[in-house]
């Protein structure tokens, strides 16, 4: 590889089949588990379509096997993506540094990582926190609930995705702490909504 090119890209989007019952389940509880399969659609679909006009290389992890693809074909929220299915670990965190350390072993140089949850994000903020990673061993896109909906490094760093409480509003703090201890240069970009809650739906819909 050219030492002057720049670490090839790779994005890892975590998401699940949408399944009446299995998906938005905070939200389900507020709405209705059809309302809120119905709103998960539509977030997988603002998501996707981030993802296609990014232009970058990506592969999408679910939470489970989906019971109606073909490991072998794209599924049809994600056309052109390959998919994968999480591996079996306990924790969110312990997830989301498999899929990691998988890009990173492929050859990847600048990994990013995105839910589906965000209707805010951007093709736009995409191409920043990638940008961003040829100047900082980290970026982050703080949520306005205390997490975070994208998370990018340059090479695995395991403290990032130990010891927190996810889904909780101690995650970001705690992760920029860590970051902060291992001496890493972490850039942020610009806070966005989630939607976890009726509430957040109601905000959503507002703007």
């Amino acid at each position: 590889m050219n030492p002057a090119a720049p670490a090839s890209p790779h994005l890892l989007i975590f998401a699940r089949e949408p399944a009446l019952g299995r998906v938005k389940t905070r939200l389900a509880a507020g709405i209705g588990a059809e309302t809120a399969l119905a709103v998960y659609r539509e977030l997988l679909a603002l998501t996707a379509a981030a993802v296609a006009a990014a232009r970058v290389p990506a592969t999408v992890w679910l939470a489970e096997a989906p019971a109606r693809a073909d490991p072998r074909q794209c599924l049809p929220e994600w056309p052109g993506l390959p998919w994968r299915v999480q591996p079996t670990v306990s924790s969110l965190g312990g997830r989301m540094a498999e899929a990691f350390r998988e890009a990173f072993r492929a050859g990847a140089g600048r990994v990013v990582i995105i839910g589906t949850d965000c209707p805010g994000l951007s093709a736009e903020l995409l191409r920043q926190a990638f940008d961003q990673l040829l100047r900082h061993e980290v970026v982050v896109g703080p949520a306005n609930d205390g997490g975070y909906y994208l998370l990018g490094m340059r090479q695995l760093h395991q403290e990032l995705f130990d010891n927190k409480a996810w889904s909780t509003a101690t995650v970001l703090p705690e992760t920029l702490a860590d970051a902060a201890r291992l001496g890493l240069r972490v850039a942020q970009l610009p806070s966005l909504q989630d939607v976890d809650s009726a509430q957040d739906l109601a905000t959503w819909r507002g703007r």
